[in-house]
């Protein structure tokens, strides 16, 4: 872990839980997620814009869909889809669908709020389109992703933690780590500080990023979800300089709209 980043994250974990109760969750409007389920016969579903900034292109997932459904009380369905939108320096603008993610979350470890919770969540993401992977708006599939999450309440805070790999058909290898930590200023007002590093062996992506976001409930079935960061330490080309999460999250139950907690999910 690059040590500027894990000092930075740090310092502004401080700020962030400097008074009040703890309660960090992954998910969107985070890249790292928590083991978080929508609950049986409940779905959430995430929309967001997704900027990504880079030396050599902009890029928004505009809208970046998020759907999940909850299968008992620790099983989840998701699939995750973004339309993308890239700006290139004396290019036109390109568009079209990018990788698709389907996936099962499944929280295999529950010791309740104040003990440790885990889960694996598999996610497959499928392939694109030729003419999306000839514009750079997708990547070639189909790659596995196999991360597990962790979340532990330890003392007055509360962490959120990812490691995970994708194991490509062709191609590198590629490992992610997120670390996620905040607390609820209000009841309606939680914010969070995140770490996540993504590093592919002997190939892009290689990067940390380091950001700050939260969520803001409107009502019993809406929450506003952001975040804005930028990665650290890293000049290499096509490596993302910003990232941004822009959206609302819609919470849904089996009999209508309900109050839920807002749960981590998987962003892209």
């Amino acid at each position: 872990m690059n040590v500027i980043a894990a000092a930075t994250f740090w310092l502004l974990a401080a700020l962030v839980f400097s008074a009040g109760s703890a309660r960090a969750q992954g998910g969107p409007p985070y890249l790292t997620n928590d083991p978080g389920t929508p609950g049986d016969g409940n779905w959430e579903v995430n929309l967001a814009l997704m900027p990504t900034v880079s030396r050599a292109a902009a890029t928004y997932e505009l809208p970046q869909i998020d759907l999940n459904y909850g299968l008992g009380d620790r099983l989840q369905l998701t699939v995750e889809v973004p339309y993308v939108l890239q700006q290139a320096t004396s290019e036109p603008t390109q568009s079209g669908w990018g990788n698709a993610y389907p996936g099962v979350k499944w929280r295999f470890w529950d010791q309740g709020e104040a003990g440790w919770q885990g889960s694996v969540f598999p996610q497959l993401e499928t392939g694109a389109s030729s003419l999306a992977q000839l514009r750079g708006l997708a990547e070639t599939g189909p790659r596995w992703l196999l991360p597990l999450e962790f979340e532990r309440k330890i003392g007055p805070l509360d962490f959120d933690f990812e490691a995970g790999q994708y194991f490509p058909e062709h191609g590198a290898r590629e490992h992610i780590f997120g670390l996620v930590a905040g607390r609820s200023l209000t009841p309606a007002l939680e914010l969070d500080a995140e770490l996540y590093i993504d590093q592919a062996t002997d190939a892009l992506p290689h990067y940390n990023l380091l950001d700050i976001g939260g969520r803001y409930r409107l009502n019993n079935s809406f929450i506003a979800l952001f975040m804005f960061g930028r990665t650290l330490g890293s000049d290499r080309a096509g490596s993302p300089q910003y990232v941004g999460y822009f959206g609302v999250q819609l919470l849904l139950s089996h009999y209508g709209t309900a109050l839920m907690p807002a749960t981590g999910l998987r962003g892209n």
